[in-house]
């Protein structure tokens, strides 16, 4: 059972989101932690390195050091020690992952979105991994927490960044973040044109081959998959420039090995222009892709 709801990196000066989770619940009791979670990530520079604040079926965890904080929203089943642990794992994943001037240079909200990959993999293990294997990392924690506790805070305290006190101010409920990709440039619009070019090349040559093969023998079933398979990977690369998806360079990756073998399986029913002239789209889109960066919809620096 998932003990471990979300989890964000913000930075502690000013709170701003650097990155998050893309899986959200969308229930109005989480959504209020959330919007609970944001508020206290704007004055994490008043709290030490630890704290926690419990409701009845959610809890905030958060963790910070140096200028990069960790939180999380948990289950109140979740142990504070497994929180914490999951945290502190997660800091130094991100710390390892992006330096310090990136960091304090980043003037937008969420700009590792990417690192929503990681979050994503230290989450399942934290959340499906039996407590046994991870004995260790708890019990340093454990140790760690007995040392010094953390912080413990109100629900009060949470809502006060807001002007939300007792509950006496109408509740608004946050969405989870919306995101759209940078404008398209010229070139990004070239390479669909060619990309969707391509890939009709290769879906008439498929269907075609494949109604010979259907008729004459089995023997080309490997053609038509050549012809196949590279249509449907350029169709998604068209996708992956239109629209943020998690993951996306090890998906840009695996499209272009796909276009790539296919198209050298098909040498001799393809010219060797044919085939550079398909691996060349696929490189332009590739790049196109990774090139393409996110934009924030919201107008807050809110998590």
């Amino acid at each position: 059972m998932s003990m471990i709801f979300f989890a964000c990196v913000v930075r502690v000066r000013d709170g701003l989101p650097l990155s998050a989770s893309t899986d959200f619940y969308h229930t109005q009791d989480f959504l209020e932690w959330r919007r609970r979670l944001k508020s206290l990530a704007l004055r994490l520079a008043q709290y030490p390195g630890r704290g926690s604040a419990e409701g009845r079926d959610f809890s905030i965890h958060f963790s910070s050091f140096g200028d990069v904080a960790c939180m999380a929203i948990c289950s109140c089943q979740c142990p504070a020690t497994m929180a914490f642990c999951f945290l502190e794992t997660l800091w130094w994943e991100f710390t390892a992952s992006y330096d310090t001037t990136c960091i304090g240079l980043a003037s937008r909200p969420y700009a590792f979105l990417e690192f929503d990959n990681i979050i994503q993999k230290v989450k399942w293990h934290f959340n499906y991994v039996s407590s046994s294997q991870m004995e260790s990392s708890l019990e340093k924690i454990q140790e760690e927490l007995k040392l010094q506790p953390p912080v413990v805070l109100t629900l009060e305290d949470t809502d006060v960044a807001n002007g939300v006190m007792n509950g006496h101010t109408p509740m608004h409920l946050e969405p989870a973040p919306n995101f759209r990709m940078e404008p398209v440039t010229a070139l990004g619009i070239l390479s669909l044109i060619l990309n969707i070019m391509c890939a009709a090349l290769n879906l008439i040559r498929g269907v075609h081959l494949a109604e010979h093969s259907l008729q004459v023998a089995h023997e080309e079933i490997g053609n038509v998959l050549a012809f196949l398979v590279p249509f449907v990977a350029c169709i998604f690369q068209c996708y992956l420039y239109l629209f943020y998806s998690p993951a996306r360079t090890l998906k840009v990756v695996l499209m272009l090995l796909f276009i790539c073998l296919g198209n050298m399986y098909l040498h001799g029913l393809r010219n060797l222009w044919q085939i550079l002239f398909h691996i060349g789209v696929a490189f332009l889109s590739s790049y196109q892709i990774l090139t393409r960066q996110l934009q924030e919809k919201q107008s807050d620096y809110g998590v």
